[in-house]
């Protein structure tokens, strides 16, 4: 039988950029190493799985109209045993291996539109196609080899650096570190030729840190690291002042300054580059007990890990947290398995969750290992989110690249992403349960007038108290007093006294602020803030905070609003020029902090100009709008701008209300391209001013029923010196095993270590140092 469908259409191999998805179905998570493969379409290159029970290769085929696919098979290749030692790394960059190199691979071209007959693949209209898409790129390490590209690029201290008079360094002198016997991991100091060992790092490279001690006595910035310098001109540089790898163009130069012909040197020791490459791969949390006993792994639905694509530990811990909180699972698993109908699933975003929601949930992905795989690993091999982590990232300067991040800020950039879809297709938003109403109350301390307002948040970031323990009180290698979360929440909602200039009575006698819950919410997210500046570089602190086991109640942290006999303040003060005026000593203190005086600006604007803990708060909350950056301008909200009647229809029938709609023309001067997406970065803004804001009692977010109880759900812990480095894993309360009438009692700690899942037993010690926190409404 012939196939009439191969001389209909005009097939071409694909392009070095058209994404080629032969890793892994689009619409789920088979590959192809399941028996039926996978099969990669030959006009758009999309991956179906051709499983008997989802067949999404045939689904994708009845939307396209696209017959002709390459089924792949493969099974991998017995490892080899390496008698030789590992090649070395030389650049960041993707080994280019090929299928052939770890895969047995089988092959067959067929017309879906002819019940799958099969093809011979020496047709001229297919062969070429065929071997393009053999020989491609996958989609998968296209998306990798694009992240992996990190430019380090110069700075001022590096493009105007001043050397000390010159002098030839003789070869003993940099043989080992001026301040110990070290002979490796030595820094050159470019300024005054000073060597100094570095720090410690990864892979037993040992270190005392005298480059560093180095700088801090004289604040020489730059320095080179000796064994990284190559004779074509590149070196390890690090600026202590921009605490960062940079650039020096001038490299060359400042060598020969100090006798050192770059020409001359050979490359003995691994970058830092090279160093962090190997710390992500290889990173192992620990997967024992106290005991030193293996922890138990754990199969089947909702046990599923996620495989680390090399630096996505931070999106592993997050997603694993809020795939198991029922609405997202309500909302993206229990669909009947329906998938939208998108003639591009790999870029759609509500494919791409409910394919992670059924990857992690229904235990297809979680089964034992059989005897072969065992001997590797006791634990199944997980999920790859290569496709989620491509989409979800997409255009963003640091969730693009493959960079480790801070857990908490994904974690704020995933609602935002997720909400921002939800209002745009019109669908369930299940950040929802995030959300709930704060209320900051202000008073002048002469003439006791006050002021109300609310802002909708998704979560608090509680500063934790520092308290040092003397040396010899310190136990277990405790450096701090351990604090409960009592006293976190307390410090969160504590009143403070501000300077304060009050634009009622004139009074300079200064404020009294402070935040509370005005609504609760079902969720409540806590970061806790474990961190000081040393060198103008946030650093982390290991503060154990003691979070009760047992429900808490938030009823004492409720705000009641405006009270009787109370009156309100005039708004926020603005100038003649009706340009407003920040509040300077907060101001300074944000912008210490490293955010940029434009962002500080909004943020005290919009939360009364007088409490720093708000201030940050709404930065964090705010942090991913489109417009975060742009000038606080005022002269548009409530000028006399005309407002068009049809911009206000249209955007009335996206779904928007006409307060919403005004208030979003009048912010972006009337201009509707900008009006729509201020709009959708600003889903929880109902449209009233800043005035009508402050005296509403409509509850927008959360509710207010007690008592408000509140028991911990799960955890993003975090090991390392800094969240942007290390290793983050999750811990989530979860019934193993079949339930029993007592479900509370069959619940026990999961860890969630990348692809790893196993049962977590007691986490006392981890809890007192988790990262990001999620507690769970209680209702007895």
């Amino acid at each position: 039988m012939s196939c009439p469908h191969v001389t209909g259409i005009t097939l071409r191999p694909p392009t070095a950029s058209q994404q080629v998805h032969k890793d892994d179905c689009t619409q789920c998570f088979d590959t192809p190493d399941q028996p039926w493969g996978i099969d990669v379409c030959l006009s758009c290159f999309n991956g179906g799985c051709d499983s008997p029970d989802r067949n999404h290769s045939f689904q994708h085929f009845r939307l396209s109209q696209h017959p002709i696919v390459l089924n792949i098979k493969r099974k991998p290749k017995p490892k080899k045993v390496r008698e030789e030692s590992p090649a070395k790394i030389l650049k960041l960059s993707i080994p280019g291996e090929t299928e052939a190199d770890n895969f047995d691979t089988t092959t067959l071209v067929k017309c879906l539109a002819c019940d799958g007959l099969e093809l011979d693949k020496a047709i001229p209209n297919i062969a070429e196609v065929v071997n393009g898409v053999l020989t491609a790129l996958s989609s998968t390490k296209q998306s990798e080899v694009k992240a992996w590209e990190e430019e380090i690029l110069p700075c001022e201290h590096t493009l105007v650096l001043d050397q000390d008079d010159a002098k030839v360094l003789a070869d003993q002198e940099l043989a080992h570190c001026s301040q110990c016997d070290l002979k490796e991991n030595l820094w050159l100091c470019l300024k005054c030729g000073n060597l100094g060992c570095g720090r410690q790092q990864f892979g037993g490279v040992g270190g005392n840190g005298h480059g560093l001690t180095h700088f801090e006595q004289t604040l020489h910035p730059v320095s080179v690291k000796l064994g990284s310098i190559t004779p074509d001109g590149t070196a390890d540089v690090y600026c202590y002042l921009c605490n960062e790898e940079r650039q020096d163009p001038n490299l060359a130069e400042h060598l020969w300054h100090w006798g050192i012909k770059i020409s001359e040197r050979l490359k003995v020791e691994k970058s830092l580059v090279e160093l962090q490459l190997e710390h992500n791969m290889k990173w192992e949390f620990s997967m024992t007990n106290e005991s030193g006993e293996e922890l138990q792994p754990l199969f089947g639905p909702g046990f599923t890990g996620l495989k680390n694509l090399g630096n996505s530990c931070y999106l592993a811990s997050v997603v694993q947290c809020l795939f198991s909180l029922p609405t997202f699972q309500e909302r993206y698993y229990y669909q009947n398995g329906a998938l939208p109908l998108t003639l591009d699933p790999a870029n759609d975003l509500e494919t791409q969750l409910r394919k992670l929601a059924d990857g992690l949930l229904s235990g297809r992905y979680s089964l034992p290992p059989n005897r072969e795989e065992q001997l590797e690993s006791p634990y199944p091999k997980g999920i790859a989110p290569s496709m989620f982590k491509a989409l979800v990232g997409k255009n963003h300067v640091e969730f693009s690249t493959m960079r480790q991040q801070d857990a908490f800020e994904f974690l704020l950039y995933m609602i935002q992403t997720i909400r921002r879809a939800s209002h745009q297709t019109h669908d369930a938003d299940p950040t929802k349960v995030f959300s709930f109403v704060s209320e900051q109350r202000l008073q002048c301390l002469g003439c006791k007038k006050v002021n109300y307002k609310t802002d909708v948040q998704d979560n608090i970031s509680v500063p934790v108290p520092v308290e040092r323990l003397p040396m010899e009180s310190s136990q277990d290698n405790q450096d701090f007093k351990s604090v409960s979360l009592k006293e976190c929440l307390d410090r969160f909602t504590q009143s403070e006294r501000l300077e304060y200039t009050c634009q009622a009575c004139g009074s300079k006698d200064g404020a009294v602020t402070r935040t509370a819950f005005k609504t609760f919410p079902e969720v409540l997210v806590v970061n806790a803030r474990r961190f000081e500046l040393v060198n103008w570089v946030p650093t982390k602190l290991d503060i154990p905070v003691v979070v009760p086991d047992e429900p808490f109640s938030l009823d004492d942290y409720f705000s009641r609003g405006l009270q009787p006999g109370e009156e309100l303040l005039p708004q926020t003060p603005l100038t003649s020029d009706n340009e407003f005026v920040p509040n300077g000593e907060i101001l300074s203190m944000l912008e210490e902090m490293g955010f940029p005086s434009s962002r500080c600006e909004k943020a005290l604007y919009n939360t009364g100009n007088s409490d720093p803990d708000a201030a940050m708060n709404w930065l964090f909350q705010h942090m991913e709008d489109p417009d975060i950056d742009d000038p606080l301008n005022l002269g548009k909200v409530g000028s006399n701008l005309e407002i068009s009647e049809g911009s206000i229809a249209v955007l009335a029938d996206m779904g928007f209300t006409v307060l919403q709609a005004k208030k979003s023309l009048k912010e972006t001067g009337g201009d509707m391209e900008r009006a729509v997406e201020w709009l959708f970065s600003h889903p929880d803004d109902d449209g009233s001013t800043p005035e009508a804001q402050s005296e509403r009692t409509e509850v927008t977010a959360g509710d207010t029923l007690m008592p408000a109880l509140f028991k911990l759900h799960s955890i993003i812990c975090h090991k390392g010196a800094s969240v942007h480095a290390g290793h983050y894993v999750t811990f989530i309360k979860k019934t193993i095993g079949e339930q029993s009438n007592d479900a509370a009692n069959d619940r026990d700690w999961v860890l969630f270590n990348d692809e790893k899942v196993v049962r977590g037993g007691e986490v006392d010690e981890m809890k007192k140092f988790a990262y990001v926190y999620f507690f769970e409404r209680y209702r007895a």
